[in-house]
């Protein structure tokens, strides 16, 4: 697999585009916002100059990297000669159905069809395409060029050969793939998200302070971060979303969403995109000062 399609190029899109750029792989990057899209290699280039300044690349690899991405607004064109698309559009189902859709049309019939999803169901998403046995879960973990892991999700018909294709292909990309089974919120998310709410319930019971419960987590349990700065830092609209696909999935009440994250995502109160969430980000991106709302 030489040519590889990123649909998306938001935090995930752009970091995954650019993991594969680096390493070689020519990428076409596709987005229907022209100015997500603009933003989206800024966001690469600057990431590429950090690893510079860090010494990990030389100037001519990050040239080269950036000549391997090409931005791209027209999915039919972009994925037409793909070996492998990367899809990382919103954590919704509908969206991702109406992107397999038209990929299953518009793409070689050898093509493998991947999802960056972190908790919806790669059963489903296949089930709207005619190539169910190539189409498989890849979640990247954020930020996609420094972290390690790669869920590999097997949906109920992915082959045994897409899944060792795929394997090798995170290796090569100096990853650590795991491959989990499909259910919802896989591994990572099916332990990580009701952590992340019942840190949000314990402020929500006032057990304790933003700081406080962040500081306990990160000096008791040696956690890099505390779960209310994560939850700021993943988007507090994402971990409800995929609270909201586990506890359908599941049906089991402990999935349920805390009313004060539902309050907070409908408020517009996102973390670190949004400029706030549970920490005030309008002076630094660094979670140092308590929002307003909870000091």
């Amino acid at each position: 697999m030489n040519k590889i399609a990123v649909i998306g190029a938001g935090t995930m899109g752009n970091g995954i585009a650019h993991t594969f750029a680096q390493n070689g792989f020519k990428v076409n990057l596709i987005d229907i916002s022209e100015a997500s899209l603009k933003k989206g290699i800024e966001t690469i280039t600057k990431n590429l100059d950090r690893q510079v300044v860090k010494e990990l690349l030389t100037d001519s690899q990050k040239n080269e990297t950036l000549l391997n991405i090409i931005p791209l607004n027209d999915l039919e064109s972009g994925v037409k000669d793909a070996d492998l698309v990367v899809e990382a559009a919103s954590e919704n189902l509908t969206i991702k159905l109406e992107i397999f859709k038209n990929l299953d049309m518009f793409c070689k019939p050898e093509t493998i069809l991947a999802s960056n999803t972190s908790s919806i169901s790669i059963t489903q998403i296949a089930a709207a395409t005619n190539r169910a046995a190539q189409v498989i879960g890849m979640h990247f973990m954020n930020p996609v060029p420094v972290m390690k892991l790669v869920e590999i999700i097997s949906g109920y018909s992915t082959s045994k050969a897409t899944l060792e294709k795929i394997t090798s292909l995170s290796q090569k990309l100096g990853k650590t793939p795991v491959p989990v089974n499909d259910y919802p919120g896989f591994v990572a998310n099916r332990i990580l998200m009701p952590m992340i709410n019942e840190a949000v319930e314990t402020l929500y019971n006032d057990v304790a302070g933003v700081a406080e419960i962040d500081t306990v987590m990160k000096l008791g349990m040696a956690h890099p971060m505390g779960p209310l700065q994560l939850a700021d830092f993943i988007g507090l609209d994402v971990c409800l979303a995929i609270l909201e696909v586990m506890y359908d999935g599941f049906k089991n009440q402990k999935y349920a969403p805390c009313p004060l994250l539902v309050n907070m995502v409908r408020a517009g109160k996102l973390g670190v995109k949004s400029g706030e969430g549970f920490y005030d980000y309008s002076e630094s991106r660094k979670a140092e000062i308590v929002s307003a709302q909870f000091s």
